[in-house]
């Protein structure tokens, strides 16, 4: 009897440490750009197999496995209408419209937050934002990014509540250039939240922009930022957690003030239209452990593809490394006072 006693004591001891190191650890998972399909124009819709069921089969339990899990919608959720932008150079403009119906593949693979902060999220004006929105809201995905309409959210989970803002600069959305307001955005946050999550979309595109230069980059003319430098303003002013891109490639992680950044994840499932040869097709899921102050813990990089011909593109894991591979060498490289290391064979980041 007195053994069987001690035997569920112990149990029971057990099941409490488990409960408590929950309780005082959080895990993070972050990627991307996700564009799941095109329905526009309507005469030549460019949708995945399946109606894109099968786009986050292969890094599902990956994503569901975090706490929190956030991503970056680089379109619209808008089934037909709107009135698709204009470029002043047709060749190279881009416009992501995708069928409303597909926010719950974005729900079954696990996202909590998305970013909407970019510069396709007014592709299709008014009507586009005002849709993205209301299915996000319906799907119960928290989002934010957009000026004076959705900048910042707050949701609570297990107990925890997290902040959220998105930052790009484009017409419409919160301005990474506006810092006044930013750090207005981050200070009401710190207040009303126990983890507050920064996502920038910001920092010039293509391969030939995977370094983090330190300096304001520039992209076909425009301003896009200096991703170091708005980070670190990040964090001064409330943020735990910075998850960039927009640069369309994998860049380096960092370390500042015990906070995590991560400068670009690239594109993680981008069904069309987007350049996925070579390190354009890297699609990193970077998880993170914090305490329950935000403050890292470690961290794993997961490597994953984009795989599939046009119109049947996904992210599918990759066990060769290649993100892995390429996050350490751009982090030894350009952060090496980052005080992080990376395993390049299982992909764990800890502290030096």
């Amino acid at each position: 009897m007195r053994r069987h006693l001690s035997k569920r004591i112990a149990l029971l001891l057990c099941l409490f440490a488990s409960s408590t190191w929950a309780a005082d650890t959080l895990t993070f998972a972050a990627v991307g750009d996700i564009m799941m399909g095109l329905n526009y124009p309507n005469a030549t819709p460019i949708l995945p197999p399946q109606d894109g069921a099968l786009t986050f089969e292969s890094v599902g339990d990956t994503l569901r496995s975090a706490d929190i899990t956030i991503g970056n919608l680089e379109g619209v959720l808008l089934d037909s209408g709107g009135t698709a932008k204009s470029c002043a150079n047709p060749n190279v403009c881009y416009v992501f419209r995708m069928p409303e119906r597909y926010a719950k593949h974005l729900v079954d693979a696990g996202f909590d937050l998305m970013s909407i902060a970019n510069n396709h999220s007014g592709d299709f004006g008014e009507q586009g934002r005002k849709s993205t929105v209301k299915v996000l809201s319906a799907a119960g995905i928290g989002f934010a990014g957009f000026e004076g309409a959705a900048e910042t959210h707050v949701m609570e989970k297990d107990g925890v509540k997290y902040g959220f803002v998105a930052f790009a600069p484009n017409i419409g959305t919160v301005s990474f250039r506006d810092l006044a307001r930013a750090k207005a955005l981050l200070a009401e946050l710190r207040k009303n939240s126990d983890i507050v999550i920064v996502s920038m979309h910001i920092g010039a595109e293509g391969p030939g922009h995977t370094r983090v230069t330190r300096k304001t980059e520039t992209f076909v003319g425009e301003n896009r930022g200096n991703p170091y430098e708005f980070a670190r303003f990040a964090i001064d002013n409330g943020a735990d957690l910075v998850f960039g891109h927009g640069p369309h490639v994998a860049r380096a992680v960092d370390l500042y003030k015990g906070k995590f950044i991560a400068y670009s994840l690239g594109n993680f499932a981008t069904n069309t239209s987007v350049n996925i040869s070579g390190k354009n097709g890297y699609a990193p899921i970077i998880k993170v452990r914090t305490d329950k102050n935000g403050n890292f813990i470690d961290g794993e990089i997961i490597s994953a593809i984009q795989e599939g011909e046009n119109g049947a593109r996904r992210p599918v894991l990759d066990a060769t490394g290649a993100c892995i591979k390429e996050i350490k060498k751009l982090t030894e490289a350009d952060i090496p006072e980052s005080g992080l290391n990376i395993d390049e064979k299982t992909g764990k980041i800890t502290r030096k």
